[in-house]
């Protein structure tokens, strides 16, 4: 089962659930928003000690 974390949604403000694949070090990639369905650019990186961080960004922003 793939890890996930919760951000909110730079449109609507709704916390979101992610599911995170980890095989990649640094991901970066477009998801729409569950809730208010606006494109959301995902930003996904890993510590050395295995701790995930993740930010959402509006897709025009990025």
């Amino acid at each position: 089962m793939l890890p996930t974390i919760t951000v909110p949604c730079p449109y609507c403000g709704e916390r979101v659930e992610l599911m995170i694949d980890e095989s990649a070090d640094l991901q970066r990639y477009v998801e729409d928003c569950p809730v208010c369905c606006r494109p959301m650019e995902i930003s996904v990186a890993f510590g050395a000690g295995g701790e995930m961080w993740a930010n959402a960004a509006r897709d025009s922003d990025a």
